[in-house]
């Protein structure tokens, strides 16, 4: 029997999928997955009806051009919509029957919900800002630099960002943790670079990436942001820092591995617990019913099994992350501890003790792994989040639509470290 046109070419099926979601036409749409994507609960019609409902408040979008690339014997394809208030990068694994063996949207480019207003720390008449552009290939990258008033030279810092597209000010509803720590640090003296994360500027190609890993996604352009730094005169280069926050923080032992000539290391709520682990344990915190639950446990489970060899196989999914084998095995391998270990740079590593996303737990890891040595310094603020803003109570996820600002104190603790 002949494969059916849709069959035959995997972006047609793929942009059959996308209308058929866009046309709220769950059961069609379900017809095309293969049996166990049938068989997923968090693929059953309610919940694809409860994902188009959101999609769906977000006004008309235009459909972009489809983006095509393999995966083993599947093929992975990507078509950008854009809507009046987001970007959503629709992804779509299809097999070579035409069948959906996989359905993942990303999105970028949501409109904060209320204006960013310039915290008290920052004293806009001592710093000025310029553009910087991060690397030179197809993958560089805008970035600003924040430079304070004076002659210098200044010790400077690198931003790294978390998990997840993230924009140069690390936005999140209306609240900009990065651009408050450049505003911060640069009226303390710092120089300051941040830029916008590559899975952000190149969201579909990012996708796409055959055997993507962390190097690709995040430690890559760290390392060439602090060869940006040592270029600007107005940088001190034997004292260029590096702050990573969430699993920027994860990854900063081994950016500053890969840089060898960083001066020290600066952690914000940095995961030492396996992201896929952390994932559950999140579900757990706000209250996921058993069969979630269950869906996660094995979600992680199968990120356990995952094997040397398995790198060209499709795309695994642990609750909202999705990524190829590849990205899975690179972090397996990357023990965070034992790289915190190994470094003898000064490291100052601070965590919010009403944090849900990276707790306390994480934090006696880290206390565990370097608290012995002379030049590591750890504290703990009790009323901060994960973004390390203030607040009361136990934190829901709602806190992050208010806006607030990173506490004063962070920045004194951090400017202090630089200046020692």
């Amino acid at each position: 029997m002949a494969q059916s046109a849709a069959a035959q070419d995997p972006s047609a099926a793929a942009r059959k999928a996308l209308d058929l979601f866009l046309g709220q036409k769950y059961a069609d749409m379900r017809q095309m997955f293969t049996p166990e994507m049938a068989a997923n609960p968090s693929l059953a019609e309610d919940k694809l009806k409860g994902l188009g409902d959101q999609i769906a408040s977000l006004g008309a979008g235009k459909i972009g051009d489809a983006a095509l690339h393999p995966a083993g014997n599947n093929r992975i394809v990507v078509i950008p919509v854009v809507f009046p208030k987001a970007t959503i990068a629709f992804q779509f694994t299809m097999n070579p029957s035409g069948q959906l063996a996989g359905f993942f949207m990303a999105r970028t480019a949501a409109a904060p919900e209320a204006p960013w207003v310039r915290p008290a720390y920052s004293k806009p008449d001592s710093f000025r800002e310029r553009d910087v552009t991060v690397g030179d290939d197809q993958w560089k990258l805008p970035g600003t630099l924040t430079v304070p008033v004076g002659n210098g030279p200044f010790p400077a810092i690198v931003l790294v960002h978390g998990s997840g597209p993230n924009d140069r000010d690390e936005t999140l509803g209306p609240n900009k943790l990065f651009k408050d720590l450049a505003e911060g640090l640069a009226s303390r003296g710092v120089v300051v670079l941040r830029y916008e994360k590559r899975t952000r500027q190149y969201q579909v190609k990012m996708a796409a990436l055959q055997n993507m890993t962390v190097m690709d996604e995040t430690v890559d352009d760290a390392v060439r942001a602090a060869a940006v730094l040592r270029a600007q005169p107005e940088v001190d280069a034997k004292r260029i820092f590096l702050l990573g926050h969430s699993m920027g923080g994860n990854l900063a032992p081994r950016i500053a591995e890969e840089d060898g000539k960083l001066a020290g290391v600066v952690i914000l709520a940095g995961n030492v617990t396996p992201m896929w682990d952390a994932i559950v344990e999140q579900s757990q915190y706000l209250g996921g019913t058993d069969s979630e639950l269950k869906l996660l446990r094995g979600q992680a489970a199968k990120v356990k099994g995952l094997e040397t060899g398995d790198e060209d196989g499709p795309p695994v999914s642990v609750g909202p992350v999705t990524a190829p084998p590849s990205y899975w095995l690179d972090l397996k391998a990357y023990d965070v501890a034992a790289a915190a270990k190994r470094l003898t740079v000064p490291m100052l590593i601070l965590q919010g003790e009403r944090d849900y996303q990276v707790t306390m737990k994480d934090f006696a890891l880290w206390k565990s792994a370097v608290a012995s040595r002379k030049n590591v310094t750890l504290r703990s603020y009790p009323a901060l989040n994960h973004m390390f803003i203030a607040g009361e109570g136990k934190i829901a996820p709602e806190e992050y639509t208010k806006p607030g600002h990173v506490a004063p104190e962070v920045i004194d603790d951090i400017a202090k470290f630089l200046g020692k």
